[in-house]
């Protein structure tokens, strides 16, 4: 167990609420790991104060800081450079220390395509489905397009939204199909393909544990594989809906994973591999069934 002394480097994660955050379980575990000096800490920031904390952790001499809920959008104003994937994205979840302030990147996307890779899902030639049109699933999009999907469809409640996500990134798109679809508009899908689907909304968490976006068992037989975003819980609706209609499903606990060591070697120079990255892995796990109980 590391010591802390005079000499460790802090880190954390900003946001409201905070207290249910993992992130502490894989950056202290990772800094014992790796020999590093570092501690890592939730902070929750109340609003209007968000300018003051990204200042006041440069000042305290922060090494980076995570941002999650509500302000991966509003960070950015107060950062002294930002990457060009998290401008892109419009949001920021990493704050790595620069000379004068932060400057920011967005580790969400490639972790996920870590965890894709890393449970062996394909997205090249693939056609995906998305549910939800928020900041997410517009992100998604983005990593879909850049890692060459055949087709994608964004299914949403409110279709302009949907629609918007489209018309923003059809032009980043050489050879993908893309379109939007109100959800209850799913079965113009032929029925007799198969879709990897991306559930990018937070329909699943508590309180909303028993609900899915799309409930009929109809929607889950053209699903070859499901990927909820959500972690906690660990087993969501829409994964029991897709794996009852023969569909192979996971959940967003990997994604959780690999943004936060992606961060990490960003902060620390440190190259994590998969072996760690595994048992890193399985701690959280842990984790989150001691919290359940």
């Amino acid at each position: 167990m590391n010591i802390i002394n005079g000499s460790a480097r802090v880190c954390g994660v900003f946001g409201n609420p905070i207290e249910h955050s993992i992130s502490p379980t894989i950056h202290n575990y990772l800094a014992e790991k790796t020999g590093q000096n570092l501690v890592y800490v939730p902070f929750r920031i109340e609003k209007g104060y968000l300018g003051d904390a990204v200042r006041g952790a440069y000042a305290l001499n922060s090494l980076g800081i995570n941002v999650t809920v509500p302000y991966k959008s509003e960070v950015m104003e107060f950062l002294k450079d930002t990457d060009e994937l998290a401008e892109r994205i419009g949001a920021v979840n990493t704050l790595v220390r620069v000379d004068g302030g932060f400057k920011g990147y967005n580790t969400d996307m490639p972790g996920l395509y870590r965890a894709l890779c890393a449970d062996k899902v394909q997205i090249e030639e693939e056609r995906v489905l998305i549910l939800g049109a928020g900041g997410v699933a517009r992100a998604v999009a983005m990593l879909l397009v850049e890692k060459k999907a055949k087709e994608i469809i964004i299914l949403n409640r409110t279709l302009e939204k949907a629609q918007a996500i489209v018309d923003e990134i059809s032009g980043m798109a050489d050879n993908c199909v893309i379109r939007a679809l109100p959800t209850d508009a799913y079965n113009s899908l032929p029925s007799e393909e198969k879709y990897l689907a991306i559930q990018a909304t937070n329909v699943g968490m508590h309180p909303k544990v028993d609900e899915a976006v799309i409930m009929q068992e109809d929607f889950y037989r053209r699903v070859h594989t499901g990927y909820d975003l959500v972690c906690n819980p660990l087993y969501t609706k829409f994964m029991e809906l897709v794996e009852a209609n023969g569909g192979k499903a996971y959940n967003g606990l990997k994604m959780l994973l690999y943004q936060g060591v992606i961060a990490y070697e960003l902060w620390t120079g440190c190259d994590i591999g998969e072996e760690l990255a595994n048992d890193v892995y399985e701690v959280m796990l842990s984790e989150m069934k001691a919290r359940r109980k």
